[in-house]
């Protein structure tokens, strides 16, 4: 007979953006919910969050806004007027603050967690059938199982190791270990020039590094939009980026301490010495000691599980949300999931439009994007008008000092509905949204043109980018 006690409505695996935002919704909406997770800090202690919240979206942005500082110093802050000597950047204080940051945060899901009732068990978690999961502490392996009307899986996604550059975060590093370097490399290689790669090729880059990035597409961030990249790329090689495409890694030899690169670049043979070396090339689903086949979940031939539209997996009692499913691997789009599952299994009625989902990478100046790209309407045959508008030409940029970059925006040329919005520019993560709920509220770029804008203010960028639709844009 089972302890009544350990049976749950709903069982969430994982304590990612996903999966307790999950677990607290549906306490919310009167269930009895479990959450279990596994991941422990540097310090061998069960902390939450997930990727995000430990050695993801936080402690990069934590450090890319460090970093950024120190930029603005030695680059900018004369021209403001501001004369500063004797510059010197302290590695380890910015990682203890970066860490503060995410001890804060992780502390903060924990304390949300036991506020909403949620039953916490940090342990790892593995099926024994399609309703009932065995966890077992690491600290002491003793184990219990957890019986449950339905399982939500949001176990998350770990990074891919390449077998040519084994990961041994010493010379060469994954994301965590790009993450925790206590001193700047004199030399750093990066292979992929994804999100990842770019972010911390930033912030390496603005405290000193002499950073290569070797991408083997032949394109610069192919799924955004080519106008946007095409700028991006330009400004991120001035900044000191050397960014190569198509340039295929073959070998990587670690020797005294620095990783030799052998790649290749339209046919030819090239090599790079590098001090440190960051392995970048993407994330793959986080399934490993979940027992799968114990509850009939049915993954694709790239390890995500596979769901319906309704996140269902193969096994009726069992959900899978977030980066585990593959697809857009955003934090924000998990924590959405989460919420429109345990909607779902309240009995209420739940969608979530994936066609506006915001992207962004958090380089200096920003790029996001939100719906289509110009390429995509072309393939479609979809016929489209475009307005532009550049940060230079905002007198908030101008006092800013941040002018590089311009808004995009595609709408339909019937319907003038709008596609997509593109940024390149200071803030454009925050700027994205008002795209976004233009998009979701289904209004045309007349209806944007005629929204009264604040001055000065960036915003002003997407005022002026709707207006040029129609081809009457003031400021410029």
């Amino acid at each position: 007979m089972s302890d009544k006690n350990k049976e749950y409505d709903v069982v969430v695996i994982g304590a990612g953006p996903a999966g307790y935002v999950c677990a607290i919704r549906c306490s919310q909406l009167g269930m009895k919910v479990a959450c279990v997770d596994s991941w422990v800090n540097a310090k061998g202690k069960p902390t939450l969050g997930g990727t995000c919240l430990n050695v993801g979206c936080i402690p990069s942005k934590a450090l890319l806004d460090s970093s950024h500082h120190v930029q603005f110093i030695k680059e900018n802050a004369n021209e403001h007027g501001i004369k500063v000597g004797n510059l010197e950047v302290d590695v380890p204080a910015m990682q203890k603050r970066k860490d503060k940051v995410v001890q804060i945060l992780t502390g903060g899901v924990a304390s949300l967690l036991k506020k909403n009732k949620v039953d916490m068990y940090s342990a790892m978690a593995s099926f024994t059938s399609q309703q009932t999961i065995k966890v077992q502490n690491a600290a002491d392996q003793l184990s219990e199982i957890l019986h449950a009307k339905h399982i939500v899986i949001a176990s998350g996604s770990i990074p891919i190791d390449i077998p040519i550059s084994k990961v041994d975060n010493k010379t060469i590093l994954d994301s965590t270990g790009a993450l925790a370097l206590q001193e700047v490399p004199k030399r750093l290689g990066i292979i992929g020039a994804g999100v990842i790669g770019l972010e911390m090729g930033s912030v390496w880059n603005r405290l000193g590094s002499d950073v290569v990035v070797l991408e083997a597409m032949p394109d610069f961030l192919p799924t955004a939009d080519k106008t946007i990249t095409k700028e991006a790329h330009k400004i991120l090689n001035k900044q000191g980026l050397d960014i190569r495409l198509n340039s295929l890694v073959k070998n990587v030899t670690v020797n005294n301490g620095k990783a030799l690169i052998k790649y290749e670049t339209d046919g030819e043979e090239k090599s790079l010495e590098v001090d440190k070396l960051i392995v970048a090339v993407g994330r793959k689903a986080n399934t490993e000691g979940l027992d799968l086949k114990s509850a009939n979940v049915k993954t694709d031939e790239n390890g995500f599980i596979e769901t319906n539209n309704q996140w269902q997996t193969s096994s009726q009692n069992v959900y899978a949300i977030g980066d585990v499913i593959g697809g857009a691997m955003l934090a924000h789009k998990g924590s959405e999931e989460g919420i429109a599952v345990a909607e779902l299994l309240a009995g209420q009625h739940a969608v979530m439009n994936h066609n506006s989902i915001p992207w962004v990478i958090y380089t200096w100046p920003e790029i996001a994007w939100a719906g289509k790209t110009e390429q995509e309407c072309k393939d479609s045959g979809i016929k489209y008008r475009i307005g532009t508008f550049p940060f230079m030409a905002l007198g908030r940029a101008r006092a800013m000092g941040d002018t590089e970059g311009m808004f995009k925006i595609i709408a339909d040329k019937d319907s003038d509905r709008i596609l997509g919005v593109h940024l390149l520019g200071p803030n454009a993560s925050e700027l994205i949204s008002e795209a976004v709920v233009a998009m979701e509220s289904d209004i045309t770029t007349e209806d944007l043109a005629r929204t009264i804008h604040a001055h000065p203010s960036l915003a002003e960028g997407m005022h002026e980018a709707a207006l040029a639709v129609d081809e009457r844009a003031v400021h410029i």
